[in-house]
């Protein structure tokens, strides 16, 4: 699940006609699908439907959201997005697992990586590997895209990635006597950095950290690999997070709460609740990754300047996630080529959608930062990409710096497996009772933590 990207759904319809087009908007998909058994698509009128348009709140991203929409209906006449679904952020387990289930997502439908090996096993996505010569740029891609591939046939794109890092707020660091160009490299300078800027008063917090709704489990498989733990043992088949690194994590949250008090007392139970609160200028330091200051700016109002990102403290591996695109099965050969057509404009070419940087800077969003990382270093994209990043930069980079010159060498890795999400759910548990009970049993509460792990993944097979 992306820094980007976590709990609160505000889902809304928008219908967008494009000129030229008579195909009909509430055109229901081929049940019948293709899975990748039919010939590629030709160039006949044909309606898709999208999602993870940026709410309204968002002014600047829908304005140029909706700005490649109509743009790309322009350069592909032939072709009706019918309706794009708004999300803040773009996936909610809650919501998202009820549209899956009721058939209801949308012809392209955006999906973070825990869920794409489970989406492919269970058929929930549509084979797209004789349309990917649709994808202009998809021989420059990293080693991202391995994650959508199973059996030699590809079933995704990804758009997005992200490593772990510290987001800090040096404001605040000067505020509290400490050096914001000198961040916390351990977890012991993290706990007194902390302690220093809760002493500033009433309202500080020196590190604040997730509990509930699976984003608190997230933020504990970030910790735990940063130790070098891990959730799962390598056949996938148990619980490892019982250990002596799971138990360094948890803690540490203990002692930060209820020895240092550096925590505060309000639980951040959603991924806005942390991002408002970092976003307030009174919180030091939390879990996130480069794209956090980009929300903290554009969803939250924050002071964009006063932020700056570090590597994860120690960290022996670093968290890597991210989110990218699938197309629904029931999709005819024409609609799959079509939504792949949108996915590449608007993620995947240089100069164009995300990466249209002339423009963002024009529409004063940030230009700069390091993200997305989508292609090899020596590909041509990945070229064009940096080149135009330089261009029009309008951020002062260095606040990026430390992340992307402390996290080189650090091995990725990747989120738990296909289920993922009901492992955050179950790790969710410890990571609330240390931050509300100062006498949580931490060996107890992650014994019931492996237990309740083990029987999920013996039920799932």
């Amino acid at each position: 699940m992306k820094s980007r990207k976590m709990m609160i759904l505000l889902s809304a319809g928008l219908a967008l006609a494009a000129a030229g087009c008579g195909a009909d908007a509430d055109k229901t998909p081929d049940a019948k699908g293709s899975q990748g058994t039919a010939a590629p698509a030709g160039d006949g009128p044909v309606s898709i439907t999208v999602n993870c348009e940026p709410p309204r709140t968002n002014k600047v991203e829908r304005a140029t959201f909706e700005e490649d929409l109509a743009a790309f209906q322009k350069l592909n006449p032939n072709i009706t997005i019918s309706k794009a679904t708004d999300a803040f952020p773009c996936y909610d387990p809650r919501t998202f697992e009820a549209k899956l289930a009721g058939g209801q997502l949308e012809t392209v439908f955006y999906v973070n990586f825990p869920n794409v090996e489970r989406l492919i096993a269970s058929g929930q996505a549509a084979d797209i590997t004789p349309y990917l010569d649709t994808i202009k740029t998809y021989g420059d891609y990293n080693s991202a895209v391995d994650i959508f591939k199973k059996d030699g046939k590809v079933y995704g794109l990804p758009t997005d990635g992200y490593g772990m890092g510290l987001v800090y707020n040096k404001d605040v660091f000067t505020k509290a006597g400490l050096d914001p160009n000198n961040p916390p490299k351990t977890w012991a300078e993290v706990r007194e950095a902390a302690k220093k800027i809760s002493a500033l008063g009433a309202g500080y917090v020196g590190f604040g950290e997730y509990s509930a709704n699976n984003v608190g489990g997230w933020h504990f498989t970030a910790s735990l690999y940063g130790r070098g733990g891990s959730v799962l043992t390598p056949d996938g088949k148990k619980a490892a997070f019982n250990s002596p690194e799971g138990k360094a994590v948890l803690q540490n949250l203990h002692d930060m709460r209820w020895v240092d008090n550096s925590t505060g007392s309000r639980l951040h139970t959603e991924w806005a609740q942390l991002m408002k609160d970092m976003a307030g200028g009174k919180m030091g330091m939390m879990l996130g990754a480069p794209d956090v200051l980009i929300s903290l700016r554009n969803d939250f109002q924050a002071k964009f300047e006063n932020y700056a990102v570090a590597a994860l403290p120690e960290a022996k591996a670093l968290f890597n996630g991210g989110a990218g695109y699938m197309i629904n099965p029931k999709a005819t050969p024409e609609q799959i080529k079509a939504g792949l057509k949108w996915i590449d404009y608007k993620f995947l070419t240089p100069g164009k959608g995300q990466f249209d940087y002339a423009r963002n800077k024009a529409a004063n969003m940030t230009v700069g930062q390091p993200y997305p990382d989508l292609f090899k270093p020596d590909s041509p994209s990945a070229q064009a990409v940096t080149e135009l990043r330089k261009a029009n930069a309008n951020i002062d980079t260095s606040q990026f710096q430390q992340w992307v010159d402390g996290s080189k060498g650090i091995p990725p890795k990747a989120e738990p497996g296909p289920y993922a999400q009901e492992i955050y759910a179950v790790l969710d548990t410890p990571m609330s009772a240390v931050l509300t009970r100062q006498d949580a049993n931490i060996d107890q509460l992650l014994s019931d933590a492996e237990a309740k792990v083990n029987a999920l993944l013996a039920k799932k097979g």
